[in-house]
């Protein structure tokens, strides 16, 4: 068999511990994708450079976070002798095309690109204007794709824009200097549900600011407090009352994350998810019963998680290692592509 072309590139910006929406909207997917196997090289890259364009008054806290994030990322399965794990900022390369490429886009361009103006229309996130690098997010995150000929991005919907302008700045540097870059294409996870998970107070995302998180790193008391104040359906008052499931947080953890196997072991009564939701929708079943079942769900899904996670801190500098040597071998490939840039653009004065 022919070894695949594809090169694959994750990234995750260390803004704060990763929660089960990460996990269900990127982390999973992102491991099932590694140990497939389906690819010449794959990336996981932590976007610290990136994390700054929004927290540039807090360096300290990204700093911080970056040890956060991978102890994160190896817990749920990323595997360094199949990821290359590195360190944004540690690759100046990135820095050196997304100079060339602010040449290709226009100031009108980024004005329209719908990710950067939902972010940009969160005004408080802006008491002083809003920074040059977070407007020209999108030119640097086309640098970190093409950096490593990427043509393969996991990512959300709402990021399938950025990839979008990507390709965009790809065909102009190709159509201008010759066929050089790597045109990259985007996949999002299958189900809508894992697609963006909501908070455990019913808000449509989870936010750390609104406290309404469930972290991997988690103990089991804590998540255990978190799933019994969870919102429900308001208007579920009585056990026989019928309930609405699909805006119902806790009905929504319980399709991603329930399986059989579960049932069989907590909830025996039922079969499956449809079987639960079914007697919740025509009334008669009540709150608190799904509650401790989504914990022992729960429970049993994030323990692994929680205990390789504590096993990999108990070694700081082998996780620093790991980013380390992955840094060095990403560093080496944008290196290489730089200088294909650079020789297309006629700015290789020293060959």
């Amino acid at each position: 068999m022919a070894e695949s072309k594809n090169i694959i590139l994750t990234g995750i910006r260390p803004t704060g511990a990763l929660h089960i929406g990460h996990l269900v909207g990127a982390l999973s997917s992102n491991v099932e994708i590694q140990n497939k196997g389906d690819y010449s090289r794959m990336y996981g890259m932590i976007a610290d450079a990136q994390g700054l364009t929004d927290n540039f008054d807090k360096p300290e806290k990204v700093h911080e976070n970056v040890m956060e994030v991978v102890l994160d990322m190896l817990a749920v399965g990323y595997d360094p002798n199949k990821t290359v794990m590195f360190i944004q900022s540690e690759v100046s390369e990135l820095t050196e095309l997304t100079f060339y490429y602010m040449n290709l886009v226009t100031v009108a361009r980024l004005q329209r690109n719908p990710t950067v103006k939902t972010e940009i229309s969160q005004k408080e996130k802006f008491n002083g204007g809003i920074p040059v690098g977070f407007f020209t997010y999108p030119i640097s995150q086309a640098a970190d794709i093409t950096a490593f000929d990427a043509n393969i991005i996991p990512v959300g919907e709402d990021q399938l824009p950025m990839i979008e302008q990507a390709a965009e700045i790809v065909h102009k540097f190709n159509s201008i200097y010759g066929e050089t870059l790597v045109t990259p294409h985007a996949i999002v996870p299958k189900s809508e549900a894992a697609a963006r998970l909501p908070g455990t107070d019913g808000n449509a995302k989870m936010s750390k600011s609104l406290n309404n998180c469930i972290y991997l790193k988690d103990s089991a008391d804590e998540i255990a407090a978190k799933v019994k104040t969870m919102f429900t359906d308001p208007n579920h008052l009585r056990i026989e009352d019928p309930g609405n499931t699909t805006e119902n947080p806790v009905f929504i953890y319980l399709s991603v994350f329930a399986k059989p196997e579960h049932f069989a072991a907590f909830l025996p009564e039922y079969s499956n998810y449809e079987e639960l939701a079914a007697h919740y929708e025509r009334g008669g079943l009540g709150d608190v019963k799904v509650k401790k079942f989504l914990n022992s769900v729960l429970q049993e899904t994030l323990e692994p998680i929680r205990e390789r996670r504590e096993l990999f801190a108990r070694d700081p500098d082998a996780v620093m290692e790991v980013l380390r040597v992955g840094t060095e071998q990403a560093r080496a490939a944008a290196a290489e592509t730089v200088s294909r840039v650079k020789r297309a653009m006629k700015l290789n004065y020293f060959d």
